[in-house]
């Protein structure tokens, strides 16, 4: 499937409060024609008002939406071309799971053969169909998940919105699930817009994902992006794990704090914080490298281990990764030296 650069659905400056609280603020931003954008943020940053919002359970207080180019701020959910996936899947126990396919086409007066025909396509794509005339009580999760993913498919809306679809699930399930959702999102050809506060989905599924903080959009970029060059400190903390270290960055250009020296990007003159990831810290023998430390623990992680080491850098141990056939030879306790990449530090101000 091709994606276009074409925004299907552009938000312009909405804002929503609640009473005193503000809930979002000000947000701008497009979502592409046939692509998997995530919401990501903590709880009540904003981001479910924000899908409730593009659903019409909720009118913005401020701004617009438009879809493809048409302003649908004014129009109640029904009468918009997205359909929004409930959590809790919200399936009807006394009909099959046909039936439950089949409900809002029937709704829509469609003829029952062209019903029919939806229904069995969009089964084969969600892998449903030995389980047609089955009710929810006999499914698993993991097929409840898939029916109420294909409910709302089968109506063929221009966006699906799936507000926080795989929390009810078990870690291997919800893995296995994050696949099977962007297999059937390329299949489908439809936008999705999903609202998470899970780094890990977002980084696994989404095409761009957008960051938001007490109801203010924080960065918006392709999950390499994000990860790789976050725009403010709470994005580089939120999006996986972060070394901090505070310091200064002189006329120069580098950082300097406590037994550590880096020429990092984009510094300017004063006091900062250099931030750096676990994977990009190397390690050696004790004065083998510029910063010297203590391994004060040792965290088994299957493929990799990461190793916490006590520096006069920073107040909190640096994290470090590495594979865990190289990690047979440290202990805690042990003398270690790192090196920092430069071209992986990031800088705030």
């Amino acid at each position: 499937m091709t994606r276009s650069n074409t925004p299907i659905l552009r938000i312009e400056g909405v804002g929503k409060r609640f009473g005193p609280v503000t809930a979002v603020d000000n947000v701008s931003l497009d979502i592409r024609e046939n692509e998997f954008f995530a919401l990501l943020g903590p709880s009540g940053c904003g981001k479910t008002t924000l899908l409730r919002m593009l659903a019409g359970f909720e009118a913005p207080g401020t701004g617009r939406i438009l879809l493809d180019g048409k302003d649908i701020s004014p129009l109640p959910p029904e009468k918009r071309p997205l359909n929004l996936m409930f959590q809790s899947y919200a399936l009807f126990p006394h009909m099959t799971v046909r039936q439950n396919l089949s409900y809002g086409l029937e709704m829509e007066r469609l003829p029952k053969a062209d019903i029919r025909r939806r229904v069995d396509d969009t089964m084969g794509m969600t892998d449903l169909t030995p389980f047609a005339e089955r009710k929810p009580e006999q499914l698993s999760g993991g097929q409840k998940q898939r029916v109420a993913l294909a409910r709302a498919l089968v109506k063929r809306p221009k966006v699906l919105l799936l507000d926080e679809p795989l929390g009810a699930l078990d870690k291997k399930l919800r893995e296995r699930m994050q696949l099977e959702l962007k297999r059937m999102q390329n299949e489908a050809g439809i936008t999705f817009v999903i609202v998470t506060h899970d780094q890990e989905e977002a980084l696994v599924m989404a095409d761009r994902m957008a960051i938001l903080k007490d109801g203010r959009l924080l960065q918006v970029g392709a999950p390499e992006e994000v990860y790789e060059h976050p725009a403010e400190r709470f994005v580089a903390n939120f999006i996986g794990v972060m070394n901090f270290i505070d310091g200064k960055t002189g006329a120069d250009g580098v950082f300097a704090a406590e037994g550590l020296q880096v020429k990092a990007q984009g510094g300017k003159p004063g006091t900062a914080t250099l931030a750096i990831r676990p994977e990009n810290i190397a390690i050696g023998p004790p004065g083998d490298l510029p910063v010297s430390g203590i391994i004060v623990d040792i965290a088994y992680h299957g493929l990799d281990r990461v190793l916490h080491v006590r520096t006069a850098a920073a107040e909190t141990p640096l994290q470090v990764r590495i594979p865990a056939s190289g990690a047979s030879n440290w202990k805690t306790g042990d003398p270690i030296s790192l090196r920092l990449d430069p071209a992986k530090c990031r800088l705030f101000q």
